[in-house]
């Protein structure tokens, strides 16, 4: 059972809406991080809406709960994501 201070890490890990890559969100590469969400949410059938805001929904979820206990740079990172999430899953 999960402790219900750790639910957004079971969240991420164990997401219905698609299958992450295993360590995405620690990939140091902004487009890389961009392009394994994208595929992730093309290749779902689980997904509910596009892929593109499907993987910028997880980004931000990931971002949203886990930011407080990320350095700055990972968070800088997390952020330049997103923006070429929208340059490539559109």
């Amino acid at each position: 059972m999960t402790s219900l201070k750790y639910w957004s890490t079971e969240v991420t890990k164990t997401s219905n809406a698609m299958t992450l890559q295993k360590g995405v969100f620690t990939l140091n590469n902004p487009k890389q991080i961009a392009k394994s969400l994208c595929q992730s949410a093309q290749k779902s059938s689980r997904i509910k809406s596009t892929p593109f805001r499907s993987a910028m929904s997880m980004l931000n979820f990931y971002i949203n709960r886990a930011g407080k206990n990320l350095p700055k740079e990972r968070i800088k990172i997390l952020n330049q994501a997103k923006e070429e999430l929208r340059k490539i899953c559109k």
